[in-house]
């Protein structure tokens, strides 16, 4: 399993949400090229960048932040937030970002995220689902910035893509997203046993090292870790055996 930083952009600055919650933001000092440095020097590979106001507007105002970033060598982007076109992914690929994260379009315009899909290769395209747990236990999709809820279950989701040459799929919930709760493990350990066949990337909640080490045991691909990092929360000795570059 590899951890993948995640910077979150909104206006340009580097921030974090609680939740999904717009008025719960967080702004870093740090600008987001210190960032990647940082985070490259640790021996991250790949960075993970969320596109807030695409996400939630449809708009992105951060695309000369995200060119800068994608222009940086040993380190590769996945970028989402607001990628609701094809035209859209190929601008994020054209300005060098190597793989697009797609939320919203993927369960609004399923049929059209499949020929994304065979078209870009699976390799350039992972889908990010975000959810909530429900009382019963299913995953129900959220979208738009999470503010909309759906009907539609994280695992009825993946079996559609399933023929269409799904890889990669980032899963965040929602409820630990920013909170350092620790991820929700359980939500993982059944994606991997349903779908054993997907790269999974856990999203959300990472506080600790044995956040980290759990996971890797799990199975899980990726981590992927923002506010953790963000306030130094993990020592980064331990961090070496996450970090393909370390």
């Amino acid at each position: 399993m590899q951890l993948i930083p995640s910077i979150d952009l909104r206006g340009g600055l580097c921030v974090r949400l609680l939740r999904g919650d717009f008025a719960a933001e967080t702004r870093y000092d740090a600008e987001p090229l210190q960032l990647l440095q940082r985070y490259r020097e640790l021996g991250a590979r790949w960075l993970h960048v969320v596109d807030l106001d695409g996400a939630r507007d449809g708009q992105s105002a951060n695309l000369q932040a995200i060119a800068q970033l994608a222009l940086q060598p040993g380190i590769s982007l996945q970028v989402g937030g607001g990628v609701r076109s094809r035209d859209d992914a190929e601008r994020l690929l054209t300005l060098g970002v190597a793989r697009v994260a797609i939320g919203s379009a993927a369960v609004e315009t399923p049929d059209a995220v499949k020929e994304w899909l065979q078209q870009l290769g699976s390799e350039r395209v992972c889908l990010a689902f975000d959810v909530r747990v429900q009382p019963d236990g299913t995953p129900l999709l959220y979208t738009r910035g999470w503010r909309e809820a759906t009907t539609l279950s994280l695992w009825d989701a993946i079996a559609s893509y399933l023929s269409s040459g799904l890889r990669h799929v980032l899963c965040t919930d929602i409820e630990r997203d920013g909170a350092l709760t620790g991820p929700n493990h359980a939500l993982y350990t059944e994606a991997l046993s349903r779908y054993p066949q997907i790269q999974w990337q856990a999203s959300g909640g990472v506080s600790t090292i044995a956040d980290l080490q759990q996971l890797a045991s799990g199975g899980v691909a990726a981590a992927i870790s923002g506010r953790a990092l963000l306030e130094h929360r993990l020592a980064s000795g331990e961090l070496q055996p996450y970090l393909p570059g370390a």
